[in-house]
C-alpha cells in the first residue's frame, strides 16, 4: 500500500523524528550536536519557519517545527543532507546517515502544544539516560527555564499558553515537566486521529485541515495588505500599530492575519511582528473574529 503524501498547511505545527539508518547513532563527537544546532538554526532561518522544541538523542532526534510556505519535507532535506555530509566527510565514511523517510505529524497545537513539549524533553529520562529533564545538555528544555538562550529556539508562543508573565510562565513550564517525570502516562502521539494517522487533532481539526482550499500564493506583499486595509478602512497606521486594544483595531488586525493567511502572503509569526502584537494574541484575536468555516466577505472586517 502507498505511503500518504505529506499534509502541507503554512504556520501549521509538525513533530518530527529523524533516526539513524538501522536505528545506529548519528552522533561521533562531542562537537557533532553543536553542529547540528548551527545547521537547524540556519535552516530555519533559510525557510522562515520557527523551531519551538527539540532533543537531540543517541540514534534519533526530536523536533516541533513550525512551517511558513515552505513545505517541511524541503527543510529537512536541508538539515538531514548538510548534517549527514559534514560528519561522513569528518568520518570518511559513506552510506546513508539517517533513515530515508523522517516521520511527521501534523498537530493541533492548541490541544497538544504543551504535552509535546514536555514529551520532547523528557525522553532523555524516560530512556535512563539522567534523571532530570534539566541534566540533559542537548534539548530545548534549559532554554524554556531561561537558563540559556538559544535565539534560533521559540519559546514566547508555548510559554505564553501558561501566563501572561513571563517568570510565572517559566514556573510553570517547569512544574509542568517536572510533574510528569514519575509518571507512566503514553505518549500524545499514541492519539493521532483514527481517520488519519498524519495529524494529531480531533475529527474537527482534521475537518478543517481537509477542507481548506488550496491557491497560489498571491503577488502582494504583507505590507501591500497592511497600506490597503488602513486605506480601505481609514485607520491611520500609527494607531493601527499602537497598543491601542479598541474593537475597530483589534478587528482590522484580524482582518489584515486572515487576509495574509488567505493569499498566503505572510505567516501568522510574520503579520504578529509586523502589527507589533504577539503571536498568541493576533491567533487568539484571528480566531474570534474569523472561526472555522467562516464564510464572511473578506473586504469586510468581522464585527
Amino acid at each position: 500500500m502507498p505511503r500518504q503524501p505529506r499534509l502541507h498547511a503554512p504556520g501549521a505545527f509538525y513533530h518530527v523524528t529523524l533516526r539513524g539508518n538501522h536505528r545506529q547513532n548519528i552522533f561521533f563527537t562531542a562537537q557533532h550536536r553543536q553542529l547540528l544546532n548551527e545547521i537547524v538554526a540556519a535552516v530555519i532561518d533559510r525557510f522562515t519557519a520557527r523551531l519551538h522544541a527539540y532533543c537531540w538523542m543517541s540514534n534519533h532526534v526530536h523536533m516541533l517545527i513550525q512551517v511558513g510556505d515552505i513545505p517541511l519535507g524541503r527543510i529537512m532535506l536541508r538539515i538531514a543532507s548538510r548534517y549527514a555530509r559534514t560528519v561522513q566527510a569528518q568520518l570518511s565514511t559513506t552510506g546513508h546517515l539517517f533513515e530515508r523517510r523522517y516521520h511527521a505529524v501534523l498537530v493541533d497545537a492548541d490541544a497538544y502544544l504543551l504535552e509535546l513539549l514536555r514529551y520532547i524533553h523528557l525522553n532523555p529520562v524516560r530512556a535512563g539516560i539522567v534523571n532530570r529533564a534539566m541534566d540533559y545538555p542537548w534539548s530545548s528544555h534549559h532554554v524554556y527555564l531561561g537558563t540559556r538562550k538559544e535565539c534560533w529556539v521559540t519559546t514566547d508562543f508555548a510559554l505564553s499558553m501558561l501566563h501572561t508573565d513571563c517568570a510565572r510562565a517559566i514556573d510553570a513550564y517547569r512544574r509542568f515537566v517536572e510533574g510528569d517525570m514519575e509518571s507512566n502516562k503514553p505518549s500524545p502521539l499514541h492519539e493521532v486521529n483514527s481517520k488519519d494517522s498524519r495529524v494529531l487533532g480531533g475529527d474537527r481539526f482534521l475537518a478543517h485541515l481537509l477542507k481548506t482550499p488550496w491557491q497560489p500564493r498571491s503577488r502582494n506583499t504583507l505590507q501591500q495588505v497592511i497600506d490597503e486595509a488602513c486605506l480601505t478602512f481609514a485607520v491611520d497606521i500609527d494607531d493601527l500599530l499602537s497598543s491601542g486594544r479598541q474593537r475597530h483595531l483589534t478587528r482590522l488586525r484580524a482582518w489584515i492575519a486572515h487576509q495574509a493567511l488567505q493569499q498566503r502572503v505572510a505567516s501568522i509569526c510574520e503579520v504578529a511582528r509586523a502589527l507589533n502584537r504577539s503571536e498568541s494574541a493576533l491567533r487568539e484575536c484571528l480566531l474570534r473574529h474569523y472561526p472555522p468555516h467562516h464564510t464572511r466577505d473578506t473586504r469586510d472586517p468581522a464585527p
